[in-house]
């Protein structure tokens, strides 16, 4: 296609099929959103009728992100190799039969067991949708508009979620999985009809299953060794354990990419500096992020005496980013490009955080609600930019690694952070109980979400100033 062409098919208005397809994916990543937010609305119903140790809960959680984590760059290449819109719809079967497992589960190995291959299979659909909405659209202002419409719908559908989830509890807690499975079997039954996948399954490529397997290993292990932090005095030494394994499997798999003539990850993708500095700028901003959130849920649930759903209800107004993100940003990327706007949306939300750090135990919501909106507009401005920055220029054919490379950045990114603002709240706390020293950990480890933004600013600075194009090769 010839550059004329290109630029004004991308100026070009979308056509109805193209809005049908962007409909269809903004499903399937809403769908996403929901099922993480509800689940944790409900822990405490779920606690209450299967009769699950603290330990076992928590694990309902982490089994989740074990899988999403550990599978998520296998899931973006096997959508490069086997074709994205039949790893979308295969990944989202599975999803349909485990959700569901995990709606009649009445032991808690059934609910571990469906949560961790519900991960699994979010892995393998996540990079994949967000690879058909790169080769449904082209490069440019249509393809930008249509990827923070994207990400303003996950937003949109995390924060919805809370809502949803606290509702549906109080009706019966097992609609938390029933729920995703009317939509997802909706989304499944649109897909073939409205998306389209101009990838087909080429049988020459061969895939590096070796890699995939070692590479599985090292992401397991390491988000395992993650989960462990939040418990940072006890058996330290697996916890160590996890973090020498997963170094060693990295260290072996790097060897094996290099060796192999059509590996996993192709290594010389990391070249591309856009890809590299939104990868870790994702890391850090989902780190803030989900440990800002899980220290305000204690906060209000345990420290001032909030119910589930007004929690929920408090931390709607983060869902501010679902209206301004297709709407606001993509003027501002335009007229700033994507390095300033996400520079200004880390920039807020270090401002959210600190501003937190007043918190007490006689703060109305009016003190609270600016951290809330300053954390909405942050997220308008860096999430969908990142996604963008970090697949931009990419050949099509890696569309799903480079996707599946973010992905990985932004589940990581939380669970390192959720797990680091606890391990520092319990190091704080020590063996004290009173209300006052709950407090007062409480402020130390909302510290952990103001360095991470800090870095993620010092990261971010370095696009700035002018810099070379991606090299592929």
């Amino acid at each position: 296609m010839s550059t004329l062409s290109h630029t004004s098919t991308s100026q070009a208005p979308m056509s109805g099929g193209a809005r049908g397809a962007l409909l269809v994916l903004c499903g399937a990543i809403f769908l996403e959103g929901i099922d993480v937010a509800m689940l944790n609305v409900a822990l405490p119903a779920i606690r209450a009728e299967l009769g699950l140790s603290t330990t076992t809960l928590s694990a309902v959680v982490s089994s989740y992100v074990l899988g999403y984590a550990g599978f998520m760059l296998l899931g973006g290449r096997a959508a490069d190799i086997f074709g994205k819109r039949r790893v979308f719809l295969s990944a989202l079967a599975v999803f349909i039969a485990f959700s569901g497992l995990g709606g009649f589960a009445t032991e808690g190995w059934m609910l571990l067991t469906a949560r961790f291959v519900t991960g699994i299979a979010s892995a393998f659909m996540t990079p994949a949708g967000l690879a058909l909405i790169m080769t449904n659209f082209p490069e440019g202002p249509q393809r930008n508009k249509a990827v923070l419409i994207y990400a303003g719908t996950a937003a949109g559908g995390f924060s919805l979620g809370l809502v949803a989830g606290g509702l549906l509890a109080a009706i019966d807690w097992r609609w938390v999985f029933f729920a995703p499975v009317i939509l997802a079997s909706l989304i499944f039954i649109l897909t073939p009809r409205l998306v389209a996948d101009d990838h087909q399954r080429d049988d020459s490529q061969r895939f590096d299953m070796l890699g995939a397997i070692i590479l599985a290993g090292a992401m397991l292990t390491a988000a395992y060794g993650v989960t462990r932090l939040e418990n940072p005095t006890h058996g330290l030494e697996w916890t160590l354990a996890a973090f020498a394994a997963s170094a060693i499997l990295w260290i072996a798999f790097i060897a094996i990419q290099r060796k192999v003539a059509m590996p996993l990850v192709r290594l010389g993708i990391l070249r591309s500096r856009s890809l590299v500095r939104a990868n870790l700028g994702a890391l850090f901003f989902a780190g803030s992020f989900f440990g800002f959130q899980f220290l305000v849920s204690l906060y209000l649930q345990e420290l001032m005496g909030w119910t589930s759903l007004q929690t929920s209800l408090a931390l709607l107004a983060i869902g501010a980013d679902a209206i301004l993100a297709p709407t606001v940003t993509p003027w501002l990327v335009n007229r700033f490009g994507n390095i300033k706007v996400i520079f200004g949306g880390v920039l807020l939300a270090a401002f959210s955080y600190a501003w937190f750090l007043q918190v007490s135990l006689d703060w109305t919501y009016a003190a609270m609600f600016p951290s809330m909106i300053l954390l909405g507009l942050a997220f308008s401005l860096a999430y969908g930019p990142l996604t963008i920055l970090a697949t931009d220029g990419i050949d099509e054919s890696e569309q799903g690694l480079a996707s599946g490379l973010v992905n990985t950045a932004f589940q990581f990114g939380a669970a390192l952070g959720l797990s680091a603002a606890s391990a520092v709240g319990v190091l704080a706390l020590g063996a004290e109980t009173d209300t006052d020293a709950r407090l007062e950990a409480l402020r130390l480890a909302l510290l952990v979400p103001v360095v991470a933004t800090i870095i993620g600013l010092a990261v971010t600075a370095t696009g700035l100033g002018p810099w070379r194009k991606p090299v592929h090769g």
